[in-house]
């Protein structure tokens, strides 16, 4: 991990505790079993691209109470109101952290927003490990997010995660920053990718960081752009660019209606 981001190396060290912790309580056959009770995948990239196919914007809408950057970012934080809120506003998926110490989230905001809802739901998490994947289908979770600035030298292991994830029937949100990281994320046989245009080293935002990155993705890949869109012309210059797909979750989490969000930056869909 010499190339990957201090924040990051810090929040997976975490994350490999947290995992002992919970195996000491939750063995993987009993995972295993959970996983086995759930009911289908709702089918996360499809919904993408219905989407897309009708001519309007995807939108993964995020549920987020807080960030390393940011801190606290919504006080008033109900999942269940904000996950229905997106859905009527026409957001096609839902993105709900799971992770605790970084972002005070938690599996049960996701269990809870997938009851509310028809929506696919990507577990958003730092996942290293397959405990971390039995456990997204176990609580429900049609998708996972792998980054693959996590696995820089390991990109067996990352390989390894998306096969399993795949197995159990979730899709797989890739994630990159840079062209380093898309070769490694090409490699595997994915058909959506998402572009973080948050740089790690110092968390400053560029949404050229999409624009450079697309040409050298195949036509048959569907493209997220993920941080930085805040406003409609941020919307207007990616789909000028072609790319229909955005992650969003600060610049909605910041509204009284979240809904309102979607609908002021994206309008109808």
């Amino acid at each position: 991990m010499s190339d990957t981001p201090d924040v990051l190396k810090k929040i997976i060290q975490r994350k490999y505790e947290e995992i002992s912790e919970r195996e000491a309580k939750v063995s993987i056959k009993d995972l295993e079993k959970k996983a086995e009770e759930q009911s289908a995948c709702r089918g996360f990239i499809d919904a993408l691209n219905r989407k897309k196919q009708a001519g309007v914007s995807a939108v993964i809408a995020e549920i987020k109470k807080a960030s390393p950057s940011k801190g606290v970012i919504r006080e008033d934080f109900q999942p269940v109101e904000i996950a229905t809120a997106y859905e009527s506003a026409g957001a096609a998926c839902l993105s709900v952290l799971t992770d605790k110490d970084y972002f005070q989230g938690h599996e049960d905001f996701l269990i809870a927003a997938r009851e509310a809802t028809s929506l696919p739901v990507i577990r958003k998490d730092f996942l290293v490990e397959p405990y971390q994947i039995l456990e997204a289908r176990a609580i429900g979770a049609d998708c996972v997010l792998l980054i693959v600035a996590a696995f820089l030298s390991a990109p067996n292991k990352l390989k390894h995660l998306y096969d399993l994830a795949v197995s159990m029937g979730m899709d797989v949100l890739v994630e990159v920053h840079n062209a380093q990281e898309l070769t490694l994320a090409l490699a595997l046989d994915l058909n959506v990718v998402g572009i973080n245009n948050r740089n790690l080293h110092n968390f400053d935002t560029s949404l050229d960081t999409t624009l450079n990155l697309m040409k050298e993705i195949p036509s048959s890949v569907t493209i997220v752009t993920e941080s930085g869109i805040h406003t409609t012309e941020d919307v207007a210059l990616m789909r000028k660019n072609d790319i229909h797909a955005f992650l969003v979750g600060e610049a909605f989490m910041r509204y009284n209606d979240p809904g309102q969000g979607v609908r002021d930056l994206f309008g109808r869909l």
